[in-house]
């Protein structure tokens, strides 16, 4: 009798024991929460729709949703024009964004970023048939094209003023189809999609020439005081020593990143 009631006893712990887990898992499941998160459509290779599954991919997708999966989180994901993506986290509509968005003090004013996690710079490309320009002193009384809202267009605007005819346009593409169309004489944006942009769309009838100009790094920008900057900036370190980053950047850009170094703006 006295180990049936043992076992009777035992059994009913079990039972509890499971019980209970399935309930902590079940709560852990309803506390998860859905964050609205911005990107922009159009900066390849690092967010693009593709044709066959009308899905957003690439290096921002990827990364994000490796964070999301860290940090708890899933993405509620919208498209909107580069230009309008800072002023909706800003209003709160958007808590998230990621997009090839450069760290700036100016930006930091309004918004919080993550930690750095890809650095880039600024780069000019050319018509193929261009001889005549090989650095940012030649683009002195041309047309340029570059992107609304871009650093890239304050750089321009910073270094050429009224010596340039500066064109801003809303989408990458809208720019590269003007410089290919010959409707500006070069462009100048951040390095990665003007190098993809030539491999790719451009290869043969465009080039990048001179140096890179103005070291970047890119951050994840959040509403102001986000609940969500430090486990995304954790996910981020935690990827870095796994091997995870690394994977994801060699799967867009073909070979394993450099060390993260400080901006040299």
């Amino acid at each position: 009798m006295k180990a049936t009631v043992t076992k009777i006893v035992t059994k009913t712990a079990i039972a509890s024991a499971i019980a209970l887990s399935l309930g902590s898992a079940t709560v852990a499941m309803a506390q998860t929460s859905t964050v609205n998160v911005a990107t922009d459509p159009s900066f390849v290779p690092f967010e693009m729709m593709d044709p066959e599954t009308g899905e957003m991919v690439g290096f921002d997708m990827d990364i994000i949703n490796e964070i999301a999966e860290r940090a708890g989180f899933d993405v509620n994901l919208t498209t909107m024009e580069f230009s309008g993506i800072i002023p909706a986290v800003q209003t709160g509509s958007q808590e998230i964004a990621i997009a090839g968005i450069t760290i700036t003090d100016e930006r930091a004013q309004i918004v919080d970023f993550s930690d750095p996690y890809y650095d880039s710079g600024l780069q000019i490309i050319v018509r193929a048939d261009n001889e005549d320009v090989s650095s940012l002193e030649d683009l002195q009384g041309l047309t340029i094209g570059t992107k609304i809202g871009s650093t890239s267009y304050d750089f321009l605007q910073q270094e050429l003023g009224s010596d340039a005819d500066i064109t801003p346009y809303p989408g990458t593409a809208d720019m590269y189809m003007a410089l290919m169309g010959r409707n500006v004489d070069a462009v100048l944006y951040d390095s990665p999609n003007v190098a993809y942009f030539t491999q790719t769309r451009g290869e043969g009838r465009t080039k990048v020439v001179g140096p890179l100009y103005e070291g970047q790094q890119y951050g994840i920008v959040f509403h102001k005081g986000s609940e969500w900057v430090e486990p995304a900036n954790e996910a981020l370190a935690a990827m870095r020593e796994d091997g995870t980053y690394d994977e994801i950047y060699a799967k867009w850009f073909g070979e394993a990143p450099s060390e993260v170094s400080p901006s040299e703006e």
